[in-house]
């Protein structure tokens, strides 16, 4: 058993190793204030987003770049609460100010697939009369020079599809920086894929590519009975087809901020819609990723039952704890500090011992369980 302990922990250190150093290959992006070229759809899919609507209306209208250049779609998935109301209220106001400008649209979702979101995005680039596309969620907020960005970017790389930075703000509670120590996991993971020419995760809160790969590409076909997926599956086919063209915009004004989970039940049950998609991943790295965390998450609770049976010597548990602790608390303070949101580490220590059991949880129910999202029961 101690043999194996340590085998399995090695491939887990060299695997977080290798996105550690992944994560400092991919340099900072900085804006240098080139004159804006590049059209952009944005398209926000949403159903029942009353309560958060409003915060991502204002950071749209603070937006700094050029008006005539990008437009904004939203997508109505059988919203039944106040959620057209609040958007049109805005456009309104923003018509009897002279200030029309800013082109938002609503429009409803054509429902064809299991996929809802999936049918939003390919009801709205049918829409878009831009050349990119950027997606986002309704439970999100934009910084200013968020299209600016991309533009720069744009303009200075050769690429089709790119994937950018997300996290959660207000984080005032312990069980808040437990989402956010979980987020920065992924997206340290995420950027640090990237440093290695092997990415294997995105978000769909901050996500673009030219409207043109996504025709060419044919969308999600191939994927749309899986309910979720919408941007790693995409993913997946951008970085089979145009891998050099895939790019991560690390820039701190790109950064898109989103709201955390009111309730561990509903933390569970978006987990679980994130861990019920793994099993479909077509990239070797993405399953083999998965199974190495999976693995090891189950090597640490193994293992503390074994020492507290008397099975295992604890010196070798201990071992195997402080490899663990550390490579991925040198990975999550890498993604904290780039994310300016360092103050979540002082809670890494209880969530280290907590994650193994909660992810391994979370990885036998989505075998079994169905799970409701905006209020709809979806299957594995």
């Amino acid at each position: 058993m101690v043999l194996t302990s340590f085998i399995i922990i090695l491939i887990y250190l060299f695997l977080i190793g290798s996105f550690t150093i992944g994560f400092d290959r991919v340099k900072d992006f900085t804006l240098k204030s080139r004159s804006s070229k590049t059209t952009f759809s944005v398209i926000i899919p949403f159903r029942n987003e009353a309560e958060h609507l409003s915060e991502l209306l204002a950071s749209i209208l603070k937006l700094e770049y050029p008006k005539h250049l990008y437009d904004v779609i939203f997508v109505d998935d059988a919203s039944n609460d106040d959620s057209v109301s609040i958007i049109e209220k805005t456009c309104k106001t923003l018509k009897s100010s002279g200030s029309d400008t800013l082109n938002i649209h609503i429009i409803e979702n054509n429902r064809q697939t299991n996929s809802p979101k999936k049918d939003a995005i390919t009801t709205a680039v049918k829409h878009a009369k831009n050349d990119w596309i950027i997606t986002t969620d309704a439970d999100c907020v934009l910084p200013k020079f968020w299209l600016d960005s991309f533009d720069e970017y744009i303009q200075e790389n050769n690429a089709t599809c790119i994937v950018a930075p997300v996290t959660y703000y207000n984080v005032n509670t312990s069980f808040k920086r437990f989402q956010l120590l979980d987020i920065l996991s992924l997206q340290g993971a995420t950027i640090g894929g990237f440093g290695i020419n092997k990415p294997i995760m995105c978000n769909g809160a901050n996500f673009a590519y030219e409207k043109a790969l996504f025709n060419a590409l044919k969308g999600f076909d191939g994927n749309s009975n899986i309910a979720s997926g919408d941007d790693i599956f995409f993913l997946e086919k951008v970085s089979r087809n145009h891998p050099k063209q895939l790019h991560y915009l690390k820039s701190e004004h790109a950064i898109v901020t989103t709201t955390t989970e009111t309730s561990w039940r509903h933390v569970i049950e978006q987990r679980v819609r994130w861990a019920s998609k793994a099993s479909h991943y077509k990239n070797w790295f993405s399953k083999f990723t998965g199974l190495v965390v999976l693995l090891t998450n189950t090597l640490i609770i193994t293992l503390i039952l074994l020492t507290l049976l008397g099975e295992f010597h604890p010196k070798s548990l201990v071992y195997v704890l402080v490899i663990k602790f550390s490579i991925d608390f040198l990975l999550l303070f890498k993604t904290a500090s780039f994310f300016n949101q360092k103050e979540a580490l002082l809670s890494y220590p209880w969530v280290f011992i907590l994650y193994p059991f909660f992810s391994v949880y979370i990885a036998f129910l989505s075998l079994f369980k169905t799970y409701k999202w905006k209020d709809r029961t979806f299957r594995k």
